[in-house]
């Protein structure tokens, strides 16, 4: 009988319960990962993005969101009028603008 004494010792003691920050380690180093490979790249380009957004002026040759290549004639506070060909001009939004090119780039397009 002095096996069952012994069964119900072991019992007892039984798995110790994880202590909090033990259970909330993998979900920290989900966060911090998420943090540097996700949401700091993401920031960085919305920063360049309006950078580049808010230094546009009357000549840069720039190219919109719907792959529209054309050079800016005016800029107003929402929106810049890009002149696409000699006579042909379209209205629109800044945020639009995905990139400005080099100088001549028209030319050779």
């Amino acid at each position: 009988m002095d096996f069952f004494i012994a069964d119900a010792m072991a019992q007892q003691g039984g798995a110790q319960q994880p202590s909090l920050l033990e259970s909330l380690l993998p979900l920290l180093i989900l966060i911090v990962l998420f943090y540097f490979l996700l949401i700091r790249p993401q920031m960085k380009r919305a920063k360049e993005h309006r950078k580049m957004v808010s230094e546009l002026g009357k000549g840069d040759e720039v190219v919109t969101g719907g792959g529209i290549l054309g050079r800016i004639i005016e800029v107003n506070d929402p929106y810049v009028t890009v002149e696409l060909a000699e006579g042909v001009q379209v209205k629109v939004q800044k945020d639009t603008i995905t990139s400005v090119l080099p100088k001549g780039t028209m030319k050779d397009a």
